[in-house]
């Protein structure tokens, strides 16, 4: 059964993507913040990872970069719902430049449960390559 790491501070968030994957077989972890993700990387093995982008204490890169750090050999696919208030405005594309901190793929949240699906499954079974939905 694949293990599956869930790391979000939004609790609303973590029940939805738990429930959802346990439905289809995983063996979930949530952990509601980078601090106890970090910690559940130390007591356990996972296959993939969903870390958010933004949360207290970790923001932006810094939280794709230590866990991908903390766990190099694991896929991690990073999660955001941060949108800017003016979308004609050119600025940083969080979710792209999470790849270069070492987000094998991500998500925009709000996603759907058969997008979630397919980006753990697809994670399992290309750990290595990079994809962008």
């Amino acid at each position: 059964m694949p293990r599956v790491l869930v790391v979000d501070d939004d609790p609303m968030v973590c029940g939805a993507v738990e429930a959802c994957l346990r439905r289809q077989g995983f063996e979930t972890t949530v952990a509601g913040g980078a601090e106890a993700g970090l910690g559940a990387l130390e007591t356990a093995a996972f296959d993939v990872m969903l870390i958010d982008i933004f949360m207290p204490k970790m923001r932006g890169y810094e939280s794709i970069r230590v866990f991908h750090e903390r766990a190099p050999s694991v896929p991690l696919i990073a999660m955001s719902g941060y949108s800017f208030a003016n979308l004609a405005t050119p600025s940083h594309d969080f979710l792209t430049m999470s790849l270069q901190y070492g987000a094998t793929c991500y998500l925009r949240k709000p996603f759907t449960p058969a997008t979630l699906l397919a980006a753990v499954t697809d994670c399992l079974l290309n750990p290595s390559r990079a994809i962008r939905p």
